[in-house]
C-alpha cells in the first residue's frame, strides 16, 4: 500500500503531456455526449488503455484521494480508473450501471454500498455533470455519502456547478483550458 500518495502524484504538465501523447485530445469538429459541438475531443480511454499511462492516472487519482470508505465509478469511462486507485490504494469500489439491468438482481450498481460510508466518485471526464449526478443519486439512494468527485479531465462545461447544486465539489486533474493552452 503506498504510504503517502501525494508524494508521487505526476505534475499538470505531465498528465497534460500524458493525454496528447496518447491521442487523448484531438481537434477537429466533434458532438459530444450531451449533445453539445466541440472543436476538442477527450477521450481518457485512449490513455487508461495503456498501462504506464493508466499507473500514472492512478497516481494522480491516489494523490488527491482524501479518506473515503470506498471508491466509486459509472461504466465504461470510469472503471479502470477505479480499479486502479482502489489497487493502489486498497479501498473497495463499486462500479455504477448507466442502465439497471432488469434480471438478475436489478441494482445500479456492483459492490456494496454500506448506510453512511464515505464514496468518492472518479470521472474520466465531466462536461454537463449529466452523468456525475447520477452517480451521485446512485450513491446516496443506496445510503452512501458523497461531497466531493475527481475528475481527470474537467471540459469546464457545466459540471462543477451541476455537482455544486447536489452538493458536491468536483475536483479535476486537468482542465480543458490547460490541454488548449498546450496545444500552442
Amino acid at each position: 500500500m503506498t504510504t503517502d500518495p501525494a508524494a508521487s502524484a505526476p505534475a499538470v504538465n505531465e498528465l497534460v503531456r500524458l493525454l496528447k501523447d496518447s491521442g487523448a485530445v484531438r481537434f477537429g469538429d466533434f458532438t459530444l455526449t450531451s449533445g453539445a459541438k466541440s472543436d476538442v475531443y477527450i477521450d481518457v480511454k485512449r490513455a487508461w488503455t495503456d498501462p504506464e499511462r493508466l499507473d500514472t492516472l492512478a497516481r494522480a487519482l491516489a494523490g488527491r484521494l482524501g479518506t473515503p470508505d470506498r471508491l466509486a465509478g459509472m461504466e465504461l469511462g470510469a472503471v479502470p480508473l477505479v480499479v486502479a486507485v482502489a489497487l493502489r490504494t486498497h479501498r473497495p469500489f463499486v462500479v455504477l450501471r448507466k442502465v439497471t439491468r432488469d434480471h438478475g438482481t436489478r441494482q445500479p450498481f456492483e459492490g456494496e454500498i454500506p448506510t453512511g460510508s464515505r464514496v468518492l466518485l472518479i470521472e474520466d471526464t465531466s462536461t454537463t455533470g449529466g452523468s456525475s449526478v447520477r452517480s451521485i443519486e446512485i450513491i446516496r439512494a443506496a445510503g452512501g455519502t458523497i461531497d466531493r468527485a475527481l475528475v481527470v479531465v474537467d471540459r469546464e462545461s457545466g459540471a462543477r456547478e451541476a455537482l455544486a447544486a447536489v452538493g458536491v465539489r468536483l475536483e479535476p486533474l486537468v482542465t480543458l483550458s490547460q490541454l488548449v493552452g498546450a496545444r500552442r
